[in-house]
């Protein structure tokens, strides 16, 4: 007799509820960028960004309930694109850990330097709360670029203890912050000099000779 196969588990997938949630906060978080773009953090209100989603004030007062988790949220969703946005460039070049360092942070810093969100933070157009999100109250962003990047970097040198690469991760994170929030140089002269100071510690992690 043939053993009846087991059947095939379905697909996890969101809820009607979860997803329609998720598309509201995105709609929601698109038109404070797009404010934001437009008239800085200074011009951007709840009013403006309840128009610019098409819903109402008490939808989105609902959601995020105030100006600041409006600006929390926002950060931390663009964090998370952030580290999606180097993950090509580090898994492009896994044999050159020096270069996929520096190729990475490029992307980093070039995707930074035109985003409404580092731009509202360096005109200084009352973007003081946004530098704090992302600085002195960066806890929740921080933890959550250098989870993420962990969570890359592990799936790419998956013979490498996790804990260095996490050390990686958080040096990568804080430095990348600190450079597109107060450039000081164009983003590949600043890759090529972070590259230049933290690659060759990468390679010693990657190769297995750090002490």
């Amino acid at each position: 007799m043939i053993a009846a196969m087991a059947p095939t588990p379905a697909r996890q997938r969101p809820t009607y509820a979860e997803a329609a949630r998720t598309l509201l906060r995105d709609t929601l978080l698109d038109a404070a960028g797009d404010l934001m773009r437009e008239r800085g953090w200074a011009g951007t209100t709840m009013a403006g960004v309840a128009a610019g989603a098409g819903v109402s004030r008490q939808t989105l007062y609902h959601e995020f309930g105030s100006r600041s988790a409006v600006a929390q949220a926002y950060v931390l969703r663009e964090a998370d694109r952030f580290v999606a946005a180097v993950e090509a460039a580090l898994r492009s070049r896994v044999a050159d850990p020096r270069g996929a360092l520096t190729a990475a942070l490029e992307v980093f810093l070039g995707t930074a330097q035109g985003h409404p969100l580092v731009r509202a933070i360096v005109s200084g157009d009352d973007g003081d709360e946004l530098l704090a999100l992302v600085t002195t109250r960066g806890g929740p962003v921080l933890g959550l670029a250098t989870d993420r990047l962990a969570a890359v970097l592990t799936a790419i040198w998956t013979e490498v203890d996790p804990v260095r690469l996490r050390g990686v991760a958080d040096c990568v994170v804080r430095l990348a912050i600190s450079h597109a929030t107060l450039p000081g140089a164009p983003p590949a002269q600043t890759a090529a000099a972070v590259g230049e100071v933290l690659g060759p510690y990468l390679e010693q992690v990657v190769r297995g000779t750090a002490g």
